[in-house]
């Protein structure tokens, strides 16, 4: 047992460690990732974690209290920006071709929130536009910087505050890890890592939905 702990104690504290800075740099990837990867894809957690206690506004400038508007859903959440140049299209990107592949009452139920990182930048026009693009069904959030860093760091996502380069580029560093919580309890039970492909989320999520390990 107390292995067990251990080991899920490590994979929390290497998705809390492992950012992505997303910005343009012709020199070096646009994405650069570390603090560790785990040979799973989607690995499940030993501890579950609550879902962060976030009020911010969606695209139609209303309202959105996470915990609220998914209570009782399968959730899949995920903290990002639109003008990220590749994880974050990739990601969610990913995932909507694997909800694609549900039965249309499953994807009905299912919950896709993007919150953004660069709440500046990423109004709530922005976003719709943007998710439009990927699935018009996905939630965009945005608010406070402050408050969407909080409720990250609540669930082991780091957040950076973006930052402009002398050469006018922004970056904005991120965990580029997806949390998947139950429509049993409303708790995050498995984390996707940054690897994973459509191919994962499309296997994972006819159980995930239904509040199953994959």
């Amino acid at each position: 047992m107390r292995r067990r702990t251990l080991i899920a104690t490590a994979l929390t504290a290497a998705a809390a460690l492992s950012l992505t800075a997303c910005g343009g740099d012709e020199n070096k990837p646009a994405a650069v990732v570390s603090g560790g990867t785990t040979a799973k894809p989607i690995v499940t957690l030993d501890k579950p974690l609550e879902k962060p206690d976030l009020e911010l506004t969606d695209t139609n400038g209303e309202k959105y209290d996470l915990l609220e508007k998914t209570k009782g859903h399968p959730t899949l959440i995920y903290f990002g920006y639109t003008n990220c140049p590749d994880v974050c299209p990739m990601t969610m990107g990913n995932i909507a071709v694997a909800v694609k592949q549900l039965p249309a009452a499953q994807q009905k139920d299912l919950r896709v929130v993007f919150i953004t990182s660069d709440p500046e930048r990423d109004t709530p026009d922005a976003l719709k536009k943007w998710l439009a693009g990927i699935n018009k069904d996905f939630v965009g959030l945005s608010g406070k910087f402050e408050t969407i860093q909080t409720g990250a760091r609540s669930v082991n996502i780091g957040i950076e505050k973006p930052v402009k380069k002398k050469n006018g580029d922004v970056v904005s560093t991120h965990g580029a890890q997806v949390l998947l919580s139950s429509p049993k309890d409303d708790k995050i039970h498995w984390m996707g890592m940054q690897d994973a492909t459509a191919d994962n989320y499309t296997t994972a999520l006819p159980k995930i939905v239904k509040g199953q390990n994959p």
